[in-house]
C-alpha cells in the first residue's frame, strides 16, 4: 500500500491547478446553486474546480485537495472578502474625516447650545462638535486598518493539526522537518493571498471574526453618533444642520415642502442593526473541540457541515 508521503505533487501538476485556478474558468452560478443544496459551497467549488484541472490534466486532478478541510477554503475565502471589504470603507471614512476637519476649523467659534438630557445646558460650539465627530471616524479607521492588516489565512487540515499536509510531503509523525515545514506552508500561503500568517489554525479560535465584527460595529456606532446628532439638529424648531440638497433626495411624496435627512436615517438604522450581528459573531466564539457540531445560531447548521 502506498503511503500518502510518497504521492508528493509533481512540478507539473502544481503548474496545471495554478494555471486553471480562475474564476472565470468556473460557473459561479452553478456553484450558488449546489452550494444551496449541499449547505457547504466548497464541496461543489472542489467538485468543479477538480473537473476543470482534469479536463486539462488528467493526473493533476488527484493533488486538488491534497490535505485541505472544507473550512480551510471557506475561513480564507471569508478573510479575502474582508481584506477587500475595508478598501471601500477606508477610503469613505478618510474623506470624511477631512471633511469633519473643515467643518471643525470653519465653525470653531461658531456657538451654539450644548445639550445634556435632551436639555439645553451650557455654550459650545459648532467646531468643538464637529471636531467630536471627526475623532471618532478616525479612531473607527484605526481599529479597521489594524483589523485587516491581521486578518489571517487559514490552514489546519482535518482536525487543525496540518497532519494531512505534512503526510502528503513526506513529513509523517516525528519527522524532524515537520514543524518548519508546516510553518513555510502556511507562510507560502500567506503570501499567495496577501493575508498574514496566523501563529495557529484558528478553525474553532475565532478571535480573527470577533475583532472583524468589533471594529465594524465601532465604525458603524460612530457614523451613527454623528447620524443621530444631524436629525436632532436638522429638526425644524432646532435648525442648526442641514443635510446638503441633492435633486430628489430627502424629497416627501406628501409634503412637498419638507427635505427630509435621509442620509442619516439610513446611517442609523445601520447602527441599530451591526452591534447585534457583531454580538452574534462574538457568541459564536464559544465552541467546543476542533469543530462546532452544534446549530445554535442562525448559520450554525450551514456551518457546522461546512467545517465538518
Amino acid at each position: 500500500m502506498r503511503r500518502p508521503g510518497s504521492a508528493r505533487c509533481p512540478a507539473t501538476a502544481a503548474r496545471a491547478i495554478s494555471d486553471a485556478a480562475g474564476a472565470a474558468h468556473l460557473d459561479l452560478f452553478a456553484l450558488a446553486r449546489s452550494a444551496r443544496e449541499a449547505a457547504n459551497p466548497v464541496i461543489g467549488l472542489v467538485r468543479e474546480f477538480t473537473s476543470v484541472v482534469a479536463a486539462r490534466d488528467a493526473a493533476a486532478a488527484e493533488y486538488v485537495h491534497r490535505g485541505s478541510t472544507s473550512q480551510d477554503i471557506f475561513d480564507t475565502g471569508t478573510m479575502l472578502v474582508a481584506d477587500r471589504a475595508p478598501g471601500l470603507v477606508l477610503p469613505d471614512l478618510d474623506r470624511t474625516a477631512e471633511a469633519l476637519a473643515g467643518l471643525a476649523e470653519r465653525h470653531r467659534d461658531t456657538a451654539v447650545a450644548g445639550r445634556t438630557l435632551t436639555l439645553h445646558a451650557v455654550p459650545t460650539s459648532f467646531g468643538l462638535k464637529a471636531a467630536g465627530w471627526m475623532w471618532l471616524v478616525l479612531d473607527a479607521a484605526e481599529r479597521l486598518r489594524r483589523v485587516r492588516e491581521q486578518l489571517p489565512v487559514q490552514l489546519g487540515g482535518a482536525a487543525s493539526t496540518l497532519a494531512g499536509y505534512l503526510e502528503y510531503a513526506g513529513h509523517g509523525h516525528g519527522s524532524p522537518g515537520a514543524a518548519s515545514y508546516a510553518y513555510e506552508l502556511t507562510a507560502a500561503l500567506a503570501a499567495e493571498t496577501g493575508l498574514a500568517q496566523p501563529v495557529l489554525p484558528w478553525h474553532a479560535l475565532r478571535t480573527p471574526m470577533a475583532d472583524l465584527a468589533a471594529a465594524l460595529a465601532f465604525t458603524s456606532g460612530a457614523l451613527g453618533k454623528i447620524a443621530v446628532d444631524v436629525q436632532s439638529l436638522t429638526r425644524t424648531e432646532v435648525g442648526e444642520v442641514r443635510e446638503g440638497a441633492v435633486a430628489g433626495r430627502g424629497a416627501s411624496s406628501a409634503m412637498p415642502h419638507k427635505r427630509n435627512p435621509v442620509l442619516a436615517t439610513m446611517i442609523r438604522s445601520a447602527t441599530l442593526q451591526v452591534p447585534q450581528l457583531a454580538a452574534t459573531v462574538t457568541g459564536a466564539m464559544a465552541v467546543e473541540d476542533e469543530r462546532r457540531p452544534a446549530a445554535d445560531t442562525p448559520s450554525g447548521s450551514r456551518c457546522a457541515r461546512a467545517c465538518g
